[in-house]
């Protein structure tokens, strides 16, 4: 990290002060309209093609897309930034369920209810054995789950009701994880469904908390009408040990070294997620999940902007890290393994620029043309970074009233923010038609007003990578406290620089 940073209280005089710079130079612009429409329509249409059948978590079209989008990063003369090549592997396992001779029962009221095992899901990398084990109710809003400490929670078993249409659902699940409860026992319509085998990283397999999902029936509305707080609920389960298998997953990944002697050693992370949801399982017609807007746009913007950026001369003094990520769409795999496994130093990574949905621009809030917005806007001063690139280059960057906040925690940038890196996730569109459906397929995307999103998200990128903007989280804002904290904690008072 460079000697001369500071952590400071965030003003608008400061902030106003630490953004202002020069207009692009003519090599700048340069740089930028060597972004094409034409170029991320051909890598929309690839990485979105029945041909990848949807990017699921893992599969072939996955691995298809990896080399692909390694493939450009060559192309560009980016350096691999794992050593050798472009990929960071991954060691995880799948865990499929021996239930055919269950036993799961569920005590309300003095009456037991035995589940349908039909209907219910259960994710365990172990087996599982409990006789009347007291079950807390919590409730499920993100308040709540916030304020749980480890010794609320852990090693006991914890139910919850999680609906989908709820922000915080995706979030819940992450929380209550990582405080180690015995077991989750979840009802609502965000449950877990049967027939997906959980994955889990190897470096985190003894700390993966089993999951009984339950959408309908008697034990689902014995849990709905639990009162929170209480433990009158008691579960009796019994499941074998699952069938597990180890797989390679990967995240693709380069670096664009920068030039000045000291600011070289520090770090700006460009991300996107190039998996989707794969294939429905049953139905008539169309049954791909195309993830072309979720999120083939990213990864096309992120290879765009990655070779826009590399014809710099001179280079940016910051080095610029592109990774393309796996596992989004299941729970943030790609990003928390990154995370746990940092390829360049934590500590002197200053911020990560993730990106999502930025082709359609039919958002279920109206048109959105040259306009782009950050989750967390108020958190950090990355999003006003970028609006003054956006000033530069026609783009009106904003915040989003009703959705910036909500979306913080639905996409990669999160699980660089709970470690303390300001990291913020850019999209055009938060919701559009076809979100998460099969009918999200590369025709329906605007690539013209996309190429004009990505020049300035790469100006912005110039901006931090020239060391004229170094990040920061605004501790004036109560929901980026605990990522400023987290960011404290990763450059303790003393630490070398």
């Amino acid at each position: 990290m460079h000697a001369g940073w500071k952590f400071v209280v965030l003003a608008a005089a400061i902030t106003g002060a630490v953004l202002a710079g020069p207009a692009p130079s003519a090599a700048e612009r340069a740089v930028l309209e060597r972004i094409s429409a034409q170029s991320m329509r051909g890598h929309v249409s690839f990485l979105a093609s029945d041909l990848l059948q949807g990017r699921a978590t893992p599969s072939p079209g996955l691995d298809i897309a990896a080399e692909y989008i390694a493939s450009q990063f060559r192309r560009s003369g980016l350096e691999p930034a794992s050593g050798g090549d472009y990929f960071q592997n991954a060691s995880f396992f799948t865990f499929e369920p021996d239930t055919k001779d269950a036993v799961i029962e569920l005590e309300s009221g003095g009456k037991r209810i035995r589940a349908d095992l039909d209907k219910t899901s259960v994710q365990t990398s172990r087996a599982l054995s409990m006789v009347d084990a007291p079950v807390l109710k919590l409730a499920g809003d993100a308040e709540t789950i916030d304020k749980l400490k480890p010794e609320d929670v852990k090693g006991k078993v914890v139910a919850l009701v999680l609906n989908r249409g709820y922000a915080g659902a995706f979030r819940a699940y992450g929380a209550i994880r990582r405080l180690q409860p015995a077991l989750l026992l979840v009802s609502g319509s965000a449950a877990p469904r049967g027939g997906r085998a959980p994955l889990v990283a190897a470096d985190q397999r003894d700390r993966q908390v089993p999951i009984v999902g339950v959408r309908e029936g008697q034990i689902a509305d014995a849990i709905e009408h639990a009162q929170p707080g209480s433990a009158d609920l008691k579960i009796t389960i019994q499941v074998s040990a699952p069938e597990e298998t180890a797989l390679t997953l990967r995240n693709v990944a380069a670096v664009l070294r920068g030039s000045d002697p000291q600011l070289r050693d520090t770090y700006v992370l460009v991300t996107a997620h190039y998996d989707h949801m794969g294939v429905k399982p049953t139905g008539d017609g169309d049954r791909i999940f195309n993830g072309a807007n979720d999120d083939a746009s990213g990864t096309a913007s992120l290879i765009e902007i990655a070779n826009a950026l590399a014809s710099m001369d001179p280079k940016p003094k910051r080095s610029i890290v592109f990774i393309a990520l796996f596992g989004e769409e299941l729970g943030l795999l790609g990003s928390q393994y990154y995370g746990r496994h940092p390829l360049f130093p934590l500590a002197q990574t200053v911020a990560d620029i993730n990106l999502e949905h930025l082709g359609r621009t039919d958002s279920n809030d109206g048109a959105k043309i040259a306009s782009a917005s950050f989750t967390g806007f108020d958190y950090s001063t990355v999003p006003a970074i970028f609006e003054k690139a956006g000033e530069e280059t026609g783009v009106t960057v904003y915040k989003d009233k009703k959705r910036s906040d909500p979306f913080f925690a639905r996409s990669d940038n999160q699980a660089l923010a709970d470690i303390g890196i300001p990291a913020h996730t850019l999209c055009v569109a938060f919701e559009f038609p076809d979100y998460h459906g099969v009918g999200d397929e590369w025709q329906k995307l605007d690539y013209d007003n996309m190429a004009k999103i990505d020049r300035m998200v790469a100006l912005g990128l110039m901006s931090i990578a020239g060391g004229a903007s170094t990040p920061e989280w605004n501790e004036k804002e109560p929901k980026a406290k605990r990522y400023a904290d987290a960011w404290r904690a990763l450059h303790p008072a003393g630490a070398a620089q």
